[in-house]
């Protein structure tokens, strides 16, 4: 007996030696953390130099998170500190999830990106031809239609039924898909056009083809969703030099698809991971570059603070900014509501991605998010060659 047992341990300490307990992490993976752990750095010191309220970040690749940071409180009262799991609002990054549920749905059959608009949603109507309006021009911001168009509307508090009854007063300032024009309201008309076809809520679909397979264990969809969650970071304005608490405004999330989404910094990097192709089985690849692929110009963007000394051309795909970063390409989205930022932003040529939330209104956001990118492009090597001037060369103004 005794034997029997030395042989067996013997057998076992073999089986040790011959199989590592661990792999040793390779070359890339010890340049991903070293980027992170630089970044969380600049990220802790720029926090507290602005004296922002809350904020987290996720950095992610492909195959890992590789960082999750958090810095200060849900509100004033600095009872409760951020941790990975308190949801922020995203705010317009928002898009970029209503953009990833339209591809998954029309993948499924539901639809196409060509089908015309009025087909699901009659009482579209515009002081014009409604019907040149498509899917792929509402997810693109290139409906033609002046920007913005009654923003002003949805901060009243206004649903977005009675906001449809007002575009019969638009009219195109240039033909569908040929020019940039932002919008919230019109761009949430994908909302309708989901429901139509599936006989499905936006929430639920979003839950089960989004959430629910990319364990994202807190996010959600919606005003109740945000408020009962006792993990929420508080919005926060300005008051005499001052962060002051401020309510959450239910405002857009009347307007789910371009602004409803909430999450916490570990949920956004799980959504970034499946940006850069970790979970074909719930976003496919071809799903992706076709959302990622440039369409209309948004020469704005290469005006804006902190991107300005970076960006050498912007333009807008379905859901996502696409900027050029001099000879590198990244797919980007900011958010910004009364007391929230939000910015995502990825490369496929790096593997590697940011996402950033903070419960204030601070443009610190973007001097963060561009450091970042400074860093990686130091840092990193590609690890896929660019097809940059591929995809520039093949923008047109109207394709599906």
């Amino acid at each position: 007996m005794e034997k029997r047992t030395l042989t067996v341990i013997g057998l076992a300490c073999l089986c040790l030696q011959a199989t590592p307990l661990f792999s040793a992490p390779s070359e890339k993976q010890l340049a991903e953390r070293d980027l992170a752990e630089q970044f969380a750095a600049h990220f802790k010191k720029q926090i507290a130099a602005e004296n922002v309220t809350g904020a987290a970040f996720a950095v992610a690749t492909a195959g890992r998170i590789v960082r999750v940071g958090t810095a200060g409180y849900t509100d004033t009262s600095r009872t409760h500190a951020i941790n990975e799991n308190t949801t922020f609002r995203v705010a317009s990054v928002s898009k970029t999830f209503a953009a990833g549920l339209t591809g998954v749905l029309i993948n499924e059959g539901e639809f196409s990106w060509d089908d015309r608009v009025v087909a699901f949603v009659p009482d579209f109507q515009i002081n014009g031809d409604a019907g040149k309006v498509r899917i792929r021009h509402v997810l693109g911001q290139s409906t033609g239609l002046i920007p913005h168009a009654y923003d002003n509307l949805i901060e009243d508090g206004v649903s977005l039924d009675r906001i449809q009854n007002q575009y019969s007063k638009l009219s195109y300032i240039c033909s569908p898909g040929e020019c940039y024009s932002y919008q919230n309201s019109i761009f949430s008309l994908i909302e309708p056009v989901i429901e139509k076809t599936t006989n499905r809520s936006y929430t639920d679909l979003m839950n089960e083809k989004i959430f629910e397979p990319l364990d994202m264990r807190t996010a959600s969809v919606g005003y109740e969703a945000f408020i009962k969650n006792p993990n929420h970071a508080r919005p926060h304005v300005k008051s005499r030099g001052k962060w002051k608490t401020v309510k959450v405004k239910p405002n857009y999330y009347r307007v789910a698809p371009a602004a409803g989404v909430n999450a916490s910094a570990l949920d956004m990097g799980k959504w970034l991971t499946a940006q850069m192709g970790g979970n074909p089985a719930v976003i496919d690849s071809e799903v992706v570059k076709k959302l990622t692929r440039p369409r209309v110009k948004t020469v704005r963007d290469t005006r804006r603070k902190y991107w300005r000394d970076m960006i050498s051309d912007a333009h807008y795909g379905l859901g996502w900014r696409v900027y050029q970063l001099g000879e590198h390409q990244i797919a980007y989205h900011s958010g910004w509501v009364s007391g929230y930022r939000a910015d995502i932003a990825w490369s496929e040529e790096h593997n590697i991605g940011i996402a950033v939330l903070m419960n204030v209104e601070g443009n610190s956001i973007s001097e963060l998010t561009t450091t970042f990118w400074q860093m990686a492009f130091d840092i990193l090597e590609p690890v896929t060659a660019p097809e940059n001037e591929k995809l520039l060369a093949s923008v047109t103004a109207d394709t599906p």
